[in-house]
């Protein structure tokens, strides 16, 4: 499912893994069926929520972290995926533990196992998947990774599966018209979702994004807010 997709603008920067792939397909699959999203102001009104069902993921994580050591390594995530009866094989969790294990500590911590689940969601959108969903508490959470979804389709314009920081910019104008800190306020959104600085924004680093928006990164234990809203 590669070749096609190797047009992309992120190829310049860094080789595409095969779930980097899957992922790119899975979201402009999304955006075919559109947004009930509107505007960037829609997305940080659902701030509130979204930080709340983020944190009551918190059972869930500690449940997978066998050792109580604060971070999922990677023989606890197989671990994990074969007790839920998730499908994946030995590459592909590789390749997901990889892709969210952002530091490249060899764990995945709290902010990290929250986009691994969105990532799981996205993926297993299926009817045999239903059951894997439910044992992993999925259902309490889907409507909010639904947001997730809806969130980045509105801003990829060109439903190519990444966002561009142009892409960014129409997004902040639409919502910020007229107003002419927009074009600041848009590089800064988009400078801090393009993790590789390579100028297109995949959905996993729109996501690592949002956990920081929100408040939430691998030093949460005092459960600090970011309280940085701003459109």
């Amino acid at each position: 499912m590669g070749s096609s997709l190797s047009t992309t603008s992120s190829s310049s920067s860094v080789p595409e893994t095969k779930l980097e792939a899957k992922m790119v397909e899975a979201m402009r699959r999304r955006a075919s069926q559109g947004t009930p999203i509107k505007s960037f102001n829609t997305i940080i009104l659902k701030f509130p929520k979204i930080d709340e069902s983020f944190r009551n993921c918190n059972t869930i994580f500690h449940q997978f972290d066998e050792d109580s050591n604060g971070a999922i390594d990677h023989q606890e995530l197989k671990n994990c995926f074969r007790k839920l009866e998730i499908n994946f094989s030995d590459e592909e969790i590789t390749d997901l533990f990889k892709a969210c294990d952002m530091n490249e500590d060899l764990g995945i911590k709290f902010n990290e196992f929250i986009v691994l689940l969105c990532l799981v969601y996205l993926f297993k959108e299926d009817p045999t998947s239903i059951q894997a969903r439910s044992r992993l508490g999925l259902p309490n959470l889907e409507a909010t990774f639904e947001t997730l979804v809806n969130a980045f389709v509105f801003l990829d314009k060109n439903k190519d599966g990444y966002v561009s920081k142009n892409e960014m910019v129409e997004a902040i104008n639409e919502t910020t018209a007229g107003e002419r800190s927009s074009g600041r306020i848009a590089m800064r959104r988009f400078g801090e979702m393009d993790w590789d600085k390579n100028g297109a924004v995949s959905f996993k680093e729109f996501l690592f994004a949002f956990t920081r928006w929100i408040g939430i990164d691998e030093h949460d234990d005092e459960e600090e807010k970011d309280g940085d809203v701003e459109v």
